[in-house]
């Protein structure tokens, strides 16, 4: 067998993993069959298309996200009484309510845009709330 051997599981070895668990960084060479303008075990010239570089998401943008979709799940009857078991902080909290309690006062009145109420009003609440200083040094708030 040569330098690459598949045929069992693990190939790469106690040295390789020894180094990993150590939090080492380790490149390992490819042992599959050479690709048309590659020999064997050499990467090609031509490199393959760019990876995109990942989307972070800011606090508000996640907290009127959560804010929003809870809401509509407690103006439907579908909702937890239980903020922590949301996944939500106190202050996120405060906003939901807020927001369920403008947009339960919309569907009295007959406007059915609530959607976009609570759309508007979630986004409004979590920019005030992190222009404020969002959570504070308390846990959950």
């Amino acid at each position: 067998m040569g330098r690459c051997s598949t045929s069992r599981p693990g190939a790469f070895g106690v040295p390789v993993l020894a180094a990993l668990a150590a939090g080492l960084t380790v490149a390992v060479a490819g042992c599959g069959a050479a690709g048309p303008g590659e020999a064997h075990g050499t990467p090609s010239a031509t490199p393959g298309p760019a990876s995109p570089s990942p989307r972070v998401t800011s606090d508000v943008d996640l907290c009127v996200n959560i804010v929003g979709h809870w809401s509509r799940e407690v103006l439907d009857g579908r909702g937890y009484g239980d903020y922590q078991s949301m996944g939500m902080s106190g202050g996120q909290y405060e906003i939901l309510r807020e927001v369920v309690d403008a947009a339960r006062a919309a569907r009295r009145q007959g406007t059915d845009d609530a959607d976009a109420l609570i759309d508007r009003q979630a986004r409004q609440g979590c920019e005030a709330w992190y222009r404020g200083g969002g959570p504070g040094e308390r846990p959950w708030r």
